[in-house]
């Protein structure tokens, strides 16, 4: 049997986004998304994280990775290259545990979107190939280097073209279809033979490629590029790894719309005055859809557990229907007893919610949203996240979305 390492680098020093190997992406811990492509791998034997931080170590072990050593703090410096790190790594393995992988499989938490089988095609590509040292994943380039430039002489000389191409003396100004295809490697998976690392490569001459789709192509250096990856994970509609429970498709015909209160229509916000009375903020464009919801055959209503007639209050402006008041530790059965009544199929719902009580709904509807503030657990238990927050046009949003699928539906 082929021994195959999943290893994981996963440094504490983040400068770009700090911490950003456990901050939540899509509601999961970033790393988690690395170590579910390993687990999910019928190839990988042993998934190891190398980092020199407790708290990320403390993660990888909750979502089912080894972490056997600390890496040295030697080895997580800025400049720190793979090679030291995996070198390290395979190392400590044979002195103090005899373990000697045949194949390295690298998987960095920066490229967290991963089509599904990913590392094990990569394996066996490494695997077919005796000659091949590695596989590295590639997609197709988005810019083409035939139509780049050096400028070996400053501004104020003339410019050479980075590449030229045999039988075309001016690639610069051929058309893009006539020119060599190029590919761009990723993040997403390398598969190394261990035996190229410790000679001193992570990579070897033979390097082979698998190539990726590029609606994956995903490196995540920045803020700005972690909310644009979020979107992608929430509307892209990619065949991907999932670092929870795969999350589950709209339906196909949407009947009804169950939307939780505080949190959701509201902020979560309240304001009480001297005599007890509340307040809440909520947003008048969450009503813009209800009607023309309703003349596509889909009802949207409120489900929730608030006593306060500011509830009722605000579903009347919005033209919905409201159930409140309802035992906090019963949501889950109320959201039973409206369907039977109006006999409607789970299937054909959608619920929206932010918070722990919003849970038991969510294994009932037929595809559960939660709003982008909702709490951890219940941005990991969603279908679909939404990228406004409750108070702020959630509901509006859903709407939205519902009303596209319908008209792509027709």
């Amino acid at each position: 049997m082929t021994e195959v390492l999943a290893l994981i680098p996963a440094r504490g020093g983040s400068k770009g986004i700090p911490r950003k190997n456990i901050r939540n992406f899509a509601g999961y811990p970033l790393i988690a998304w690395s170590i579910a492509a390993a687990k999910q791998s019928k190839s990988v034997t042993r998934i190891i994280v190398s980092t020199d931080d407790e708290e990320i170590a403390a993660v990888a072990r909750q979502f089912g990775a080894e972490m056997p050593f600390l890496r040295p703090s030697e080895f997580a410096q800025d400049n720190t290259t793979d090679l030291p790190v995996f070198v390290h790594a395979l190392k400590w393995l044979d002195e103090h545990e005899g373990y000697k992988p045949d194949v390295v499989v690298q998987l960095r938490p920066t490229s967290p979107i991963r089509p599904r089988g990913l590392a094990d095609k990569a394996i066996e590509i490494l695997l077919a190939h005796p000659d091949a040292d590695s596989v590295r994943g590639v997609v197709s380039a988005g810019q083409n280097p035939h139509k780049m430039w050096r400028l070996p002489n400053g501004e104020n000389a003339p410019m050479k073209n980075l590449l030229d191409v045999e039988g075309i003396d001016e690639p610069y100004n051929a058309p893009r279809q006539i020119l060599p295809p190029v590919y761009w490697q990723t993040g997403h998976i390398d598969a190394i033979r261990t035996a190229t690392i410790l000679n001193g490569s992570m990579s070897g001459k033979n390097i082979y490629p698998l190539v990726i789709d590029s609606r994956f192509t995903v490196d995540i250096d920045n803020l700005q590029d972690w909310a644009r990856y979020e979107h992608l994970v929430a509307t892209g509609g990619l065949d991907m790894v999932w670092a929870g429970r795969a999350r589950r498709p709209m339906p196909a015909n949407v009947k009804l719309i169950v939307s939780d209160f505080d949190g959701v229509i509201t902020d979560n916000r309240v304001w009480t005055s001297e005599e007890g009375l509340e307040t809440v903020v909520a947003s008048r464009s969450d009503s813009m859809h209800v009607r023309t919801l309703r003349e596509r055959g889909v009802e949207v209503m409120i489900l929730s557990s608030e006593p306060n007639p500011v509830v009722k209050a605000r579903a009347e402006k919005m033209g919905v229907e409201a159930i409140h008041g309802i035992d906090i530790r019963g949501k889950g059965e109320a959201l039973k007893q409206l369907l039977a009544e109006k006999k409607v199929d789970a299937a054909n719902v959608v619920y929206i919610g932010n918070d722990l009580n919003d849970l038991p709904c969510f294994e009932i509807a037929g595809w559960a949203v939660a709003v982008a503030d909702a709490y951890p657990e219940v941005l990991q238990a969603a279908d679909h996240v939404l990228v406004k927050p409750g108070g702020h046009g959630a509901v509006r949003e859903l709407c939205e979305l519902v009303l596209k699928k319908i008209e792509n539906r027709e």
